[in-house]
C-alpha cells in the first residue's frame, strides 16, 4: 500500500544523479544522463523539482542512512543538546561521540556531511529555477515551480544558519549558472563578514507571493504553501532577533516575528485548506494512523510504507537508531540514539503539575532503578520507578522499563540497550518503529521506514514561538495565554495501561480539568500556570516548555544557542550526569564553551575555497 508522500515519489530523485563531488558541494554538476534540453518541458520540471523535495527525507548527500545529513537533527539538535546520549557503545561512530562530549573540531565529518547536504538542495533548487526560466512558456506555471524551488531553498540555507551561522555563502541562480568554482564568499572585499539573513528572507516573500493556500484543488498535499512560507520566514526573523553571542549578524525583527505568528495562527491552513490547529492528544502526532493531518502540521515530510527499498524511507535512518534485537521486537538496529536521565528528569513535576524547580538536584536514579543501584555494567533485570508523578508526555517521548512499548504489546527489555554504561537505561520513542508501520520491506526484522509523517515545524512550535515574542514585548498575559495552550493540551492524553504489561494501578491528576484519570501506564500530573511575575519567569517556564513539548525532536541545541544559554545549561547538564548517582559519569569531561554557539565550517570547504571563505569568528 502506498501514501500520497512529499511532493512526488522520493525515492524517483535518488537516481537522478546529482549528488556532489568529493567535498565541494558548491560546485555546479550535470543534471544526470539526460539532457538538460529534453527536461524543459511540464513533465521533465516536474522530475527535477522531485529531486530537490526529495531532500526532506534527509539522505543527501552520502550514505543513506547517515542520521547527521537528516532534517530530524538527531545528531546535532539532540545529542549535541543534552536532550540524547549518541548510544550504542563507545567506540562506535568516533565523529559523532566527539560531538556528545564537545570535544569536535572542523574537521568532524558529521559537521562537513552536513555542509554538504545543505549546498545539495541548494543546487538542486537552483536548478529547478534556472531550468524554469530557460523553459519560458513551455513550462506551465513556472511562478509557482520557483516559488516551490525557492521554499526549500530557504529551508535549507536556514538549517545552515543554524549550524554554522549566518556568514555562509549564499548561491544565488546566477551564481550556480555561471559554474565558477568556488562561486562565492563570505566576506566582502574588506574582509567582513557577509551574513545572508536577508537573502533567505527575500527568498521566501518571494515564495509567498508565487504559493498557493493549500493544494486541495490538485490533492498534491505535500507541496509547499504559501502558509508554510509565511511560518518559516517567522522563525528565521525569531533567530535573526535572538542574542547569540553578538557575532551571528543578529538584528531586531521581533515585530515581524510576531506578527508572521499571529497570522498563522489565526488564519492559516494546512495543504488541505483546514484550519491549523492543535492535535487532540500529543500522541495522536507520533501514531501513524493519527499523525497525518491532525491540523497540526505546519511543514511535514510525509514518508512512504512501501517504496522501490528500504533506504530513502525514515527520515531518521532507522538503522542507526532502531533497537538491537529484543522479543517481540524488530532486530537490526544498532542502538544509538537514547535519551539522558538529565532529560528524562527534566519531566519531573511539583504538587501543582507544574515542572519541578529542582529536577537537577534529584538523583537520576530516581525514575530508573537499576537492580545494583549501578550503571558501569550491563544489567537484565531493571526496575522503572513508575510511582513519581511526571509530565504524560515523558512516556510518549522516552520508553521506560515497565511502560507499554507503541503498539508492541511488549515493554522494553534490558537487551534492547547495547550499553548501559555509555547510553543508559533509557530508549527514544517518538521516532521508532512500530508494528503497524511494517510493509511489504519489513523483511528480516530489521527496523524500517515510518508511515507516520515527520513534522518539521508544528504548530505547537509556532504558539510557543509566538509567546516568546509576547515576552520580548512585555505582554505576560500573552505569553502565558499560549503556553497554557500548549500545556492544556499535554493534560488531553496518555500512555494507557496495558493488561499483562502495567503492574500497578496508576492515574493522571488532570489539574487542568480537575479530574483524575485511572488506567494509565504510570503516575502522571498535569498543571497551567496561573500568572507570571515577571519576563525572567516567563522565560524559565518558555524555555521548559519548549524542551518537553519539543523534546526528542531535533531542537533543543538550536534554542540553547540562539538563547545564549548553552555554557549554563549544557554545563548544569554534564556536572548532573557526572554526579554521583548522575547516568553517564565518567563519558562528559569537557566543559561546553561559548566558542560553540556555532558550528565551525567545515575546514576541507575552507581549503577548497582557496580563501575565500573565511572561519566563522567562534572558530577562527
Amino acid at each position: 500500500m502506498k501514501k500520497t508522500i512529499l511532493y512526488s515519489a522520493m525515492a524517483l530523485a535518488m537516481t537522478m544523479g546529482m549528488s556532489s563531488c568529493g567535498d565541494d558541494f558548491l560546485q555546479l554538476d550535470p543534471a544526470g544522463s539526460v539532457s538538460e534540453g529534453t527536461l524543459l518541458n511540464d513533465q521533465g520540471i516536474d522530475f527535477v523539482l522531485t529531486g530537490a523535495y526529495a531532500s526532506l527525507n534527509g539522505m543527501i548527500p552520502g550514505p543513506w542512512d547517515n542520521p547527521g545529513n537528516s532534517l530530524s537533527n538527531i545528531v546535532f539538535g539532540d545529542v549535541c543538546g543534552a536532550d540524547a546520549n549518541k548510544g550504542s557503545t563507545a567506540g562506535d561512530q568516533s565523529d559523532w561521540t566527539l560531538l556528545e562530549t564537545f570535544t569536535f573540531t572542523s574537521a568532524n565529518s558529521y559537521i562537513r556531511n552536513k555542509w554538504g547536504a545543505i549546498y545539495e538542495v541548494v543546487k538542486r533548487c537552483n536548478n529547478v529555477i534556472s531550468m524554469v526560466n530557460k523553459g519560458g512558456d513551455a513550462i506551465s506555471n513556472g511562478d509557482q515551480i520557483i516559488g516551490q524551488a525557492e521554499f526549500l531553498k530557504a529551508l535549507w540555507l536556514f538549517e545552515g544558519i543554524k549550524m554554522y551561522g549566518a556568514a555562509i555563502p549564499y548561491v544565488s541562480v546566477e551564481d550556480y549558472e555561471a559554474n565558477v568554482d568556488p562561486q562565492v564568499s563570505n566576506v566582502d572585499e574588506n574582509g567582513n563578514y557577509v551574513y545572508i539573513w536577508d537573502k533567505v528572507v527575500e527568498d521566501l516573500k518571494d515564495a509567498i507571493s508565487k504559493l498557493p493556500a493549500d493544494w486541495k484543488s490538485t490533492g498534491e498535499y505535500g507541496r509547499a504553501t504559501s502558509w508554510m512560507a509565511k511560518a518559516l520566514l517567522g522563525k528565521v526573523y525569531l533567530y535573526w532577533s535572538s542574542p547569540y553571542n553578538g557575532t551571528n549578524g543578529t538584528a531586531d525583527h521581533w515585530s515581524e516575528a510576531k506578527a508572521l505568528f499571529k497570522e498563522v495562527i489565526d488564519s492559516g491552513v494546512d495543504a488541505k485548506g483546514n484550519k491549523y490547529q492543535l492535535a487532540e492528544t500529543y500522541e495522536d502526532l507520533f501514531a501513524p494512523k493519527t499523525s497525518d493531518w491532525t491540523g497540526e502540521s505546519v511543514i511535514d515530510a510525509q514518508l512512504t510504507l512501501d517504496g522501490p527499498n528500504a533506504l530513502p524511507n525514515g527520515i531518521y535512518a532507522s538503522y542507526y537508531i532502531g533497537f538491537v534485537a529484543g522479543d517481540g521486537m524488530p532486530g537490526g538496529g544498532w542502538g544509538f540514539y537514547q535519551p539522558t536521565s538529565e532529560f528524562v528528569n527534566s519531566f519531573l513535576v511539583d504538587a501543582d503539575g507544574l515542572p519541578a524547580a529542582n529536577f537537577r538536584d534529584v538523583p537520576a536514579l530516581t525514575l530508573t532503578k537499576l537492580i545494583d543501584e549501578g550503571l558501569e555494567t550491563e544489567h537484565t533485570d531493571v526496575i522503572s520507578d513508575l510511582e513519581t508523578a511526571t509530565d504524560p508526555r515523558l512516556d510518549v517521548t522516552v520508553a521506560r522499563f515497565g511502560v507499554p512499548m507503541l503498539d508492541w504489546h511488549s515493554t522494553p527489555d534490558a537487551t534492547w540497550i547495547r550499553s548501559f554504561a555509555n547510553g543508559g537505561p533509557y530508549l527514544s520513542k517518538k521516532s521508532q518503529t512500530r508494528h503497524a508501520d511494517r510493509g511489504a520491506l519489513a523483511r528480516d526484522n530489521y527496523p524500517v521506514s515510518s508511515v507516520a509523517n515527520f513534522h518539521i515545524l508544528r504548530l505547537a512550535d509556532v504558539y510557543l514561538m509566538y509567546a516568546e515574542c509576547c515576552i520580548h514585548d512585555g505582554d505576560l498575559n500573552g505569553a502565558l495565554e499560549y503556553i497554557n495552550k500548549v500545556r492544556a493540551r499535554a493534560a488531553n492524553g496518555f500512555v494507557a495501561a496495558e493488561e499483562g504489561i502495567t503492574k500497578a494501578a496508576y492515574t493522571l491528576d488532570d489539574k487542568v480539568n480537575g479530574k483524575t484519570v485511572p488506567g494509565t501506564a504510570a503516575n502522571y500530573r498535569m498543571g497551567l500556570y496561573k500568572s507570571f511575575g515577571s519576563a525572567e519567569e516567563a522565560t524559565t517556564a518558555l524555555m521548559r516548555e519548549r524542551r518537553a513539548e519539543l523534546g526528542m525532536e531535533g531542537g533543543r541545541w538550536y534554542d540553547l544557542a540562539r538563547w545564549g544559554k548553552g555554557p549554563d545549561q549544557l554545563n548544569a547538564f554534564i556536572a548532573f550526569e557526572q554526579s554521583p548517582t548522575g547516568g553517564q559519569k565518567t563519558k562528559y569531561i569537557n566543559a561546553y564553551t561559548p566558542n560553540m554557539v556555532t558550528f565551525p565550517i567545515p575546514e576541507s570547504e575552507i581549503q577548497t575555497a582557496e580563501g575565500r571563505f573565511v572561519q566563522n569568528v567562534n572558530w577562527k
